[in-house]
């Protein structure tokens, strides 16, 4: 046997290293900003905190120009953009045909996964407080032109409330991207749930005997509208657990099961 013949047998194996998980979500912050497209879906965020705080200064009533008016307003939009940034950060892999090569160099499909959660969630809480910063800008400035007194009718403890509502929404997002895995598919899927099943849940809530009493527990939309409205009891909490367990666990863990036994090209 020759002497690199030996040397192979005798060599020590190489020791290969997990990726950190703060580096995949570097990779995956990088990735949500890295295109024109992303870049602008960014930017449409500050675009709609600068367009709500001034059209509630110019054509909301005088008495309505409260801290609550401008942060109700700025966080609409962002019930609508969020889901849609967490969307196509988690089925980008899929629609951009860009799996192989992800999985490739992180094998572990659930530290992607994690890593593509994590990085829309610091998005997401970056805009909210965006969005509360324009909120105080608007209400300095509009009861200042309109010559009202100043109210701030957001506690601490509320505005962390409306960041998590809105982080529920983004989730929701997050959840039907790893459900459909699908960039269509999801935001279908997603104004099918915040906008169609409302309306639906309501009829049936106004028709069907019994039902009001259920869509509490099993509408998401009703089960976190507290959250924006200030008011909080220990029934409301309970019931946002069930509606989050039934829209946001359940599918998410049968997303998470798919994308493991998923053929990646």
């Amino acid at each position: 046997m020759s002497t690199i013949a030996l040397d192979a047998v005798h060599e020590e194996p190489l020791h290969v290293h997990d990726v950190p998980l703060s580096r995949v979500v570097g990779v995956e912050l990088r990735k949500m900003f890295d295109t024109r497209a992303g870049i602008w879906l960014m930017a449409s965020i500050l675009i709609a905190a600068l367009v709500s705080t001034v059209a509630t200064i110019l054509f909301a009533p005088e008495s309505d120009l409260t801290y609550y008016t401008f942060a109700k307003a700025i966080g609409f939009p962002m019930t609508v953009i969020l889901p849609i940034i967490a969307i196509l950060a988690i089925t980008g892999e899929w629609s951009q045909r860009t799996g192989l090569t992800t999985f490739t160099l992180v094998p572990h499909r659930t530290r992607v996964i994690l890593a593509k959660v994590v990085a829309s969630v610091l998005v997401g809480v970056a805009s909210m407080l965006v969005a509360l910063v324009f909120g105080v800008l608007g209400n300095v400035a509009g009861p200042a032109i309109a010559g009202t007194d100043r109210v701030w009718d957001v506690s601490f403890v509320h505005g962390l409330d409306i960041i998590l509502g809105s982080l529920i929404s983004l989730l929701l997002g997050t959840t039907l991207g790893i459900l459909f895995r699908s960039s269509a598919v999801a935001l279908v899927g997603y104004f099918v749930i915040s906008l169609l099943l409302p309306t639906v849940f309501g009829l049936l809530a106004t028709n069907a005997a019994g039902f009001a009493d259920l869509q509490r527990w099993v509408d998401l939309n009703y089960a976190q509208s507290f959250l924006f409205e200030g008011t909080a009891s220990g029934m409301q909490w309970a019931r946002l657990a069930v509606a989050t367990a039934l829209w946001l666990v359940l599918p998410a863990l049968v997303g998470l099961r798919l994308v493991m036994r998923s053929e990646v090209k």
